[in-house]
């Protein structure tokens, strides 16, 4: 059987949430990635280190990179290359495509593969997005405590809404 529920939250998430779920028992049981920047691989096309040049510094700034999301960060590179490349080909062809007879005569239209192709794309850059906290929803959803306000260190505070 799989595993049940959603995922756990990391602590540095739940940190920038100021939420009272942080305990020291808890940060103390959770693997930390190593900070800093990932290295930007080598076999990205143009395309994708392009975007990696771009979302770096904004992930960075954010406070949100290690340097344990190199795989996931090149990922999300390559996916938008690929959606990039598909989202031009479609600009300089269209949507679709006819379909003719034997004699010359447009039966129907069809859709270019690359629209589905763009579309798929567009699904898993969404998705990879609100991991690396990229749209207004993930970030909504990433608060910052006050300036100076210390969240308690022992389990039972969240039940009184200390902190």
């Amino acid at each position: 059987m799989g595993l049940r529920g959603p995922p756990p939250t990391p602590t540095s998430v739940l940190r920038l949430r100021g939420s009272t779920l942080v305990t020291k028992d808890r940060q103390a049981r959770e693997v930390q990635a190593p900070h800093g920047r990932p290295k930007c691989p080598t076999w990205l096309d143009e395309e994708a280190k392009a975007a990696w040049r771009q979302v770096v510094p904004m992930l960075e700034g954010m406070g949100v990179l290690t340097k344990a999301d190199g795989n996931a960060l090149a990922r999300y590179c390559r996916i938008w290359s690929r959606w990039r490349k598909a989202e031009d080909f479609i600009d300089e062809h269209g949507l679709v495509y006819p379909l003719k007879d034997d004699d010359g005569n447009v039966k129907c239209v069809q859709q270019w593969p690359q629209v589905s192709i763009a579309n798929k794309l567009a699904q898993q850059l969404t998705r990879l997005e609100g991991e690396f906290g990229l749209t207004p929803s993930a970030r909504a959803r990433l608060q910052l405590a006050p300036a100076g306000t210390e969240l308690p260190d022992h389990d039972k505070a969240r039940f009184f809404n200390v902190g």
